[in-house]
């Protein structure tokens, strides 16, 4: 139980100091987001290293609508190896804003949420999306499918640095493959 309470402070202080930015960042969000479409299961193929998901590979995010309009949100990984023990975290989700649907807050503790930007959006397909935070210390592109075509993760990888991520960072997660 201390792990695990220790874990979430340790999350929701990193979550917290989202708005310390360290380099400009461009956030513009996709225009539109139809969040029926977004909403299910996404790989994540990349992020930046952080505390929360430190170890984890196999990482997935499921996102799906709770009856009072919340968004409820399943991250899920195995520790150390896609053979190793199962971590999943339950957080919700809620809008930022009436007027920009592809800008969220993120909460995996009681009133501590972070901001969640829709930077890039496969809009026919839905199959990949690239997300940012107000902090250049979160970053991840995720994919419908375990694995992104490399043209497809090259595209997002050079525009992640357009918009002022160090891409160097990027930690490639590993992902069961059926």
């Amino acid at each position: 139980m201390k792990k695990s309470f220790l874990f979430m402070l340790l999350a929701i202080l990193g979550l917290t100091s989202c708005g310390q930015t360290k380099q400009k960042l461009n956030l513009e969000t996709v225009k539109t987001l139809d969040l029926n479409r977004y909403l299910g299961s996404w790989y994540e193929i990349a992020r930046f290293d952080h505390s929360f998901e430190r170890g984890l590979v196999g990482t997935k995010a499921n996102y799906s609508l709770q009856p009072n309009g919340m968004i409820k949100v399943v991250n899920s990984g195995y520790k150390n190896t896609l053979d190793g023990e199962y971590k999943e975290a339950i957080g919700k989700a809620k809008f930022a804003s009436d007027n920009n649907p592809a800008h969220l807050r993120v909460s995996f503790f009681w009133i501590f949420y972070g901001d969640y930007y829709v930077l890039e959006l496969d809009e026919q397909n839905y199959s990949y999306a690239m997300i940012g935070s107000s902090s250049d210390k979160y970053f991840w592109i995720l994919s419908r499918t375990p694995q992104l075509p490399k043209a497809t993760l090259d595209k997002l990888i050079n525009k992640a640095k357009e918009r002022g991520y160090d891409t160097t960072k990027l930690i490639f997660v590993p992902q069961k493959i059926n």
